[in-house]
């Protein structure tokens, strides 16, 4: 594996402990100038990480915790009165930051929702006419509960469309969760974890991701697996365009983490279900003719029916 990312999910470890698989992810999704949505149930380590993932990479960190009641200023900020100047100044809210936790973001209305749309596709904020870019690399790491939880909405499909992945944090098998509570023995501090990456090294990167090459039959074989969800009858609403190149972007930082200059489809095979399930809307019928309605079961069966180029 590429040694900055090594560094990067071994530092994590020190306080997240098995949790090295979802650490590379969300790191090939960053190279990928893209978002994260981590879902999983309270307790799982959701918000650890991305501090932690924060720190190795010394990139600046804010968190939001939503709640029912904010308002979108409480995210993008706004315009406040200066008694001192005698006029309005545009305050900037924490989404102005390189990473941003977005910590249980369906618990917010629709409307603060929808506060990080721009945001996150335009790497800027518009308030009353007034436009303020981002700062860069930036990432929001949004963190939900599963809908079946009381008090939160469920994210609309214009808003899980802007995050590039969906990473599921599942209970950890019994080996790794006595890790975890050995770990918990001592007092965990997120100032243990250090900064390994420099920013040099993160904007080499970032720029190398660029390089990464993808063939024609690579490009083909997307298409085709595309079609071939779209037009599958268990699915209403298959994968955007939009999807299928953040797919192929996540694929060519795969690659360069496994110190390859190129895409191969155990690439696209190996991300499709975090980049591609969270975007499906599967046919509410398909349950009464018996047929499977789980979308990771849906794309991983099509996947096997896809003929990758050779």
């Amino acid at each position: 594996m590429n040694m900055v990312a090594s560094k990067v999910i071994e530092e994590t470890a020190k306080v997240v402990v098995g949790r090295e698989d979802e650490t590379r992810l969300i790191m090939e999704c960053l190279l990928a100038k893209g978002h994260t949505l981590i879902e999983g149930v309270p307790g799982v380590s959701k918000t650890l990480l991305a501090k932690s993932f924060a720190r190795a990479l010394g990139l600046d960190f804010r968190r939001i915790q939503f709640t029912p009641d904010m308002l979108p200023l409480d995210v993008v900020g706004g315009f406040v009165y200066n008694q001192g100047k005698g006029e309005f100044e545009f305050r900037k809210g924490p989404v102005f930051t390189q990473i941003l936790l977005a910590d249980e973001v369906n618990r917010a209305p629709p409307k603060v929702q929808s506060a990080l749309l721009e945001a996150m596709q335009e790497l800027q904020v518009t308030v009353e006419g007034f436009t303020e870019a981002l700062p860069t690399p930036m990432m929001v790491l949004g963190t939900q509960n599963p809908v079946e939880f009381q008090g939160v909405y469920p994210l609309p499909e214009g808003q899980l469309d802007r995050f590039m992945m969906r990473v599921n944090f599942d209970y950890q098998p019994v080996d790794v969760e006595t890790k975890v509570l050995r770990r918990n023995l001592a007092a965990l501090d997120v100032s243990e974890v250090n900064r390994v990456v420099s920013p040099g090294e993160l904007d080499r990167l970032l720029g190398e991701v660029q390089k990464v090459s993808a063939s024609e039959e690579l490009l083909d074989y997307l298409s085709r697996l595309a079609a071939r969800i779209r037009s599958d009858e268990r699915v209403e609403l298959g994968p955007s365009p939009r999807a299928m190149v953040q797919l192929l972007h996540c694929a060519r930082a795969r690659a360069l983490l496994d110190e390859r200059r190129y895409v191969t489809p155990d690439d696209v095979k190996t991300l499709a279900s975090e980049v591609l399930t969270h975007r499906l809307t599967v046919d509410r019928a398909a349950a009464l003719k018996g047929v499977s309605r789980n979308p990771e079961a849906i794309v991983t069966a099509i996947l096997d029916r896809v003929e990758p180029p050779r």
